[in-house]
């Protein structure tokens, strides 16, 4: 394996750890609002979370190009007050990665959160703890499989990514190649080892991740039936 091969796994490693980080901060409070609010607006929410798994990745690429785009008020905003470039840069596809892998997170936990019985949050209000305290003491310890579920998919999902990451930062050794892309570049230069190469990576770290959640999964109906 060279330096360019290692590389660009730890790129794509960096890539799916921070988008799963973020995802998991941000997505836990995410799903539980829309697990228990009722507002009209709640459907539309939902949509807009759920958008990235029906819409083309070329297509969000595409947008976030835009936004990012010094001729855009947002981007002119960012290089003139803070020097900031997000175009083509890994912190440009971080921002894409987040935001394309946002419902492989919050669904499941949304799932999980929906699947307990209210009476579980009304004994834990009526014992005096607050939202909070019930939300980590009580509602996350039973959703442990549905958060291993939302963690595992997600970063599967991040280390796969190919069409938002292409679009939003090209093809640039050290910075924004990645594991899928690395393979596509091989198989059109016939360097169809080093892509076997990457794509064994890829298959096996994605079957690992799959086996782990239905093997957790598992477990947790039968500790229920028990």
């Amino acid at each position: 394996m060279d330096a360019t091969f290692i590389q660009t796994l730890w790129i794509t490693l960096q890539l799916a750890v921070f988008t799963t980080l973020i995802l998991f901060l941000f997505g836990m409070p995410l799903a539980y609002w829309l697990a228990y609010t009722r507002i009209r607006l709640k459907p539309v929410i939902e949509a807009i979370v759920s958008m990235p798994m029906v819409l083309p990745p070329s297509v969000i690429g595409y947008y976030m190009l835009l936004i990012y785009s010094p001729r855009n008020w947002f981007g002119a905003w960012l290089v003139n007050n803070l020097g900031i470039r997000l175009a083509f840069t890994f912190e440009g596809i971080l921002i894409a990665s987040v935001l394309f892998s946002l419902p492989f997170m919050v669904h499941p936990l949304h799932s999980g959160l929906r699947s307990l019985p209210d009476s579980l949050r009304e004994a834990s209000y009526t014992l005096g703890k607050s939202k909070i305290e019930t939300f980590f003491r009580v509602l996350v310890p039973n959703i442990k499989p549905s958060v291993i579920t939302a963690l595992a998919l997600t970063f599967a999902h991040s280390v796969g990514e190919f069409g938002v990451v292409l679009m939003v930062g090209g093809n640039m050794k050290g910075e924004t190649r990645v594991a899928s892309i690395a393979i596509y570049d091989e198989v059109q230069a016939l360097n169809f080892e080093t892509a076997n190469q990457y794509a064994f990576i890829l298959f096996t770290t994605s079957f690992i991740l799959l086996t782990t959640i239905y093997s957790v999964n598992k477990k947790y109906d039968s500790w229920r039936i028990l």
